[in-house]
Order: C-alpha cells, then sequence, then structure tokens
C-alpha cells in the first residue's frame, strides 16, 4: 500500500534550501519516491490552514518511506533542510 509525507515548509535560508533540494530529490528516487506536490500554488477553501510550501511525496510502503526517513544517508541532508525551514511532515498510509 502507498504512504505519503505530507509536508508544509516555511523556507528561512532559500539558498541553504536549494541545497537540500538539489540533494534530497536523487535520495527520494532511490528509495521508490516521486513527488506528487512540491510547492505550487495553493487555496484555503475550509478552516484557517494557510500552508507556505505544501509537499506531497509518495512512497510505494510505509516501509519503504521509513527506510529513506529514518536512514543514515538521509540525516545529513534532514539537518540542511531543518537549519533552513519551518517544518510540519506527517506521514500517513494510502487508502
Amino acid at each position: 500500500m502507498a504512504a505519503y509525507v505530507i509536508a508544509d515548509i516555511e523556507v528561512t535560508d532559500p539558498a541553504a534550501f536549494e541545497e537540500y533540494r538539489q540533494k534530497v530529490a536523487p535520495m527520494i528516487a532511490k528509495y521508490g519516491g516521486k513527488y506528487l506536490v512540491r510547492g505550487g500554488a495553493s487555496e484555503t477553501v475550509e478552516g484557517d490552514w494557510v500552508p507556505k510550501r505544501l509537499v506531497v511525496i509518495e512512497f510505494e510502503s510505509m516501509d519503504r518511506l521509513k527506510e529513506f526517513y529514518h536512514g543514515e544517508e538521509y540525516r545529513p541532508v534532514m539537518a540542511i533542510r531543518t537549519k533552513s525551514t519551518v517544518s510540519k511532515l506527517v506521514i500517513v498510509d494510502g487508502a
């Protein structure tokens, strides 16, 4: 069953975030992930949630997603993201 990373990201250091983007994309692909949404325009139609930069990444399974997210390879790259953004992330199984 597919699993998803859903992130709301506010970029605070654009140069460092660009470095993150360049490094993370090949890793996501290596673990079978693919971007479904990557910072496009959004419109709030209910509630008061106004995401800064919405990202949705699909993985083939929760196990594969967790391999990527908790892996040693991603750890230094995640550090770049956490220093260059204010991020809120959830992971969720698909239907």
